[in-house]
């Protein structure tokens, strides 16, 4: 079967998914909203969100369309199209997975309201969240196709794995066109991931810790009460955030490891040859295709495993239900990706790629990365939900105060960072022993095989809470509320595993394109090498750190400032006569505007930052240096997100636990209450705004260092 016929086979798969996609997307359109003040507050919801997108995608558009016009003229003459092709597929996920999010909030409340059936209720949200899912792997894989194809057809045809001139100013650069494209495509999806993340933390946070002090400290309001004229942000924000920012995050890990793995199978190719070892042109035709066809598999994987879920009837435990759908997807994958790897490699000797096991060497490594990815997933539940020792610990804690609440709290993030570490460690050991660094990606790629899955399933969270919100805003019965409060805790658990798995494979994926990166600079032929050793490398590793650092702390200060600001903005509307009395709305959309203002303004540094530090870094000092800072921000970005993360959700949770009367004597306004919501303020940042942002600080670096290897070893001022 010939490599052009497979493409077309898989980007088939990727259009059958999103008929399923665009049938669900109907489905949950077609679906009533409930009462009028249900449909109210669902269409400002909507309207905000969508406002706030249009207004970021201004800016968004700009920075696309300028950067794609450098790469033509700098990199390859084609790269601009392929960056261009990326941002459209991030943007667009973007918008499909917060439209129906916007659609399915309201809906899941109404069939709450309706039914009274848990089981029922989840099928609503979950079918929600496959929308985003889905989407973001079947978009994925559909434009790195579409790239490929563009270069078979129009351009060089097939994956090239020589090196040939580049962009229109810099005719004698060498690099490979192939890389050019499938790298920069990774870039597009890269930077608009990175903005959305960026902004879509400020506001969702900004608009929730100025509810949360407006509600719960000054005025001793019930959670989403809609006297309070930021809870309409804040719902908005979950949208704009935990959905967009996050269909965008996971879309950009997914497609860097597959464009890694296609890079690393070229550079191994071209160092066997150089070497004069014997491998044949079909085994790295395949070794190029495999990336593709495990995610394909993958893809298939997420169709039954979400299909089943639609379809089938659910019981009264939300979580059984999900981790369901999880298993049947993962396992379907595992299946499915060692046929793959039969047939594609056991006719071949593959030793030149370092394989110790044959044709199984990168089954085996993609299976790895599935189970760290279920691990990491497992192990974040641990320590962030409700149902475990240390987040009853912390609501426990609560009784003695804020300062007991923080420190505790922040134990147990930076205990629960040592276990998924670990894993990631080892899985990248045991990969690379197997599969050499082809085997590294593939592992990484493992992970996020079936990611299609994981965000559906973290879509249900938002989903929930927002219908939760709307239930407690539109005043609906209290039976209806102890549904979306059962769902709401759900989802905050799989909130919580979905920002596990989200930096489990941002670590994953950064280690594949670092060992890419490191082949793009190597001459052509020669063995990849970032030598540790030298002074370069290990200053470059210092400052890289250091930058972690400093990005964590522009993000949290951006996000207190417009929170303070909101909060004083909304204690002037609740002074308002007749707002407190619920007699006169507060101006939603003026909090709306204020939210998306500061958080589209405060955006720009940070985004421009991890754009600006490998070029900068590699002018002056080289590729050497560069790949310091790679390897440096991402030792200290990985458990400084998997800190942010866990603890956030750890505070988050204990909050809820107390609300929900688990803590006995020590309910809803008590000394205890008022210590978890400081705790939850805390988190609020931590989780929702660095610990996400730093995901795609590391692996944004990593793919501009990729792009611009070939240039910046012709052009560096300073080489060490």
């Amino acid at each position: 079967m010939s490599t052009v016929t497979v493409w077309l086979l898989v980007l088939c798969l990727t259009v059958i998914a999103m008929v399923y996609v665009f049938w669900n997307y109907s489905r949950i359109k077609n679906m009533p909203e409930g009462t009028a003040e249900m449909s109210e507050l669902a269409g400002i919801i909507r309207s905000g969100a969508e406002t706030f997108l249009k207004t970021e995608f201004k800016y968004i558009g700009i920075v696309l369309a300028v950067v794609a016009v450098i790469f033509c003229m700098v990199i390859e003459k084609t790269s601009g199209i392929s960056f261009l092709i990326g941002g459209a597929m991030s943007s667009f996920v973007c918008i499909l997975g917060m439209k129906s999010a916007t659609y399915a909030n309201v809906r899941t409340s109404n069939k709450a309201r309706e039914s009274l059936s848990i089981g029922e209720t989840v099928k609503v949200a979950l079918c929600g969240g496959s929308i985003s899912g889905l989407s973001v792997q079947a978009l994925g894989m559909f434009g790195l196709i579409v790239v490929l194809l563009l270069g078979h057809f129009c351009f060089d045809g097939g994956v090239s794995h020589e090196a040939t001139g580049s962009g229109f100013l810099f005719k004698d650069l060498i690099c490979n066109p192939t890389m050019m494209r499938i790298s920069t495509y990774s870039l597009g999806c890269s930077i608009v991931a990175m903005f959305n993340r960026v902004a879509g933390g400020n506001y969702t946070k900004a608009a929730d810790i100025s509810s949360d002090i407006l509600g719960k400290l000054r005025h001793d309001l019930p959670e989403d009460d809609s006297r309070i004229p930021n809870t309409i942000a804040d719902f908005i924000g979950d949208n704009v955030n935990d959905i967009a920012g996050n269909c965008s995050d996971l879309l950009e890990s997914f497609v860097a490891t597959m464009s890694a793995t296609i890079m690393i199978a070229i550079t191994l190719y071209q160092v066997a040859i150089h070497k004069g070892l014997e491998i044949e042109e079909q085994a790295f035709t395949n070794a190029s295709l495999f990336p593709i066809v495990l995610a394909g598999c993958g893809l298939v994987g997420c169709l039954a495993g979400l299909g089943i879920a639609n379809f089938k009837k659910m019981g009264d435990d939300p979580s059984r239900e999900l981790d369901l759908s999880t298993w049947i997807s993962a396992g379907i994958t595992v299946v499915l990706g060692g046929i793959a790897s039969y047939v594609l490699f056991a006719k071949y000797d593959l030793s030149a790629y370092g394989f110790k096991f044959g044709w199984a060497s990168p089954w085996i490594s993609s299976v790895l990365g599935i189970v760290s990815g279920v691990a990491i997933g497992i192990i974040t539940e641990y320590y962030t939900a409700t149902e475990h020792k240390p987040t009853r610990e912390l609501a426990e804690i609560c009784t003695e105060g804020e300062a007991f609440v923080v420190t505790k709290g922040d134990a147990i993030g930076s205990r629960s960072c040592l276990m998924p570490i670990l894993l990631i460690g080892i899985s990248l050991l045991i990969s690379g022993v197997l599969g050499g660094t082809y085997g590294v990606a593939v592992s990484a790629l493992g992970m996020l095989a079936f990611v299609g899955a994981t965000v559906s399933i973290d879509a249900f969270g938002p989903i929930a809470d927002n219908a939760g919100g709307l239930a407690e805003a539109c005043h609906l019965p209290p039976e209806v509320r102890a549904i979306t409060d059962k769902l709401d805790a759900v989802g905050n658990t799989t909130a919580a595993i979905g920002k596990g798995f989200a930096i489990g494979s941002a670590a994953f994926a950064t280690v594949s394109l670092i060992t890419a990166y490191v082949g793009q600079y190597t001459e052509v032929g020669d063995d990849p090498v970032l030598n540790f050793a030298s002074f370069a490398v290990i200053a470059g590793g210092i400052i890289g750190g250091a930058l972690v650092e400093y990005f964590s702390a522009v993000l949290t200060d951006n996000t207190i400032d417009s929170a303070k600001l909101m909060a004083d903005e909304g204690d002037k509307q609740m002074s308002v006569p007749g707002v407190l009395e619920g007699k006169v709305k507060p101006d939603y959309n003026k909090m709306i505007a204020m939210a998306a203002h500061e958080a589209i303004r405060k955006m720009i540094v940070p985004s421009i930052l991890a754009l600006v530090i490998p070029v900068v870094g590699g002018i002056l000092f080289g590729v050497q240096f560069v790949g310091g800072i790679l390897v440096g921000a991402t030792i200290v970005a990985i458990p400084r997100a998997i800190f942010m993360g866990n603890s956030g959700g750890a505070f988050d949770n204990a909050k809820k636990y107390i609300e929900s009367g688990q803590l006995e004597g020590h309910g809803k306004g008590s000394a205890a209450h008022k210590a978890s919501v400081t705790g939850d303020t805390i988190g609020d940042t931590r989780k929702d705004v660095v610990g996400v942002a730093l995901d795609i600080f590391i692996k944004l670096m990593s793919t501009v260092a990729n792009t611009l290897a070939p240039v910046l070893r012709s052009i560096s001022i300073l080489r060490f």
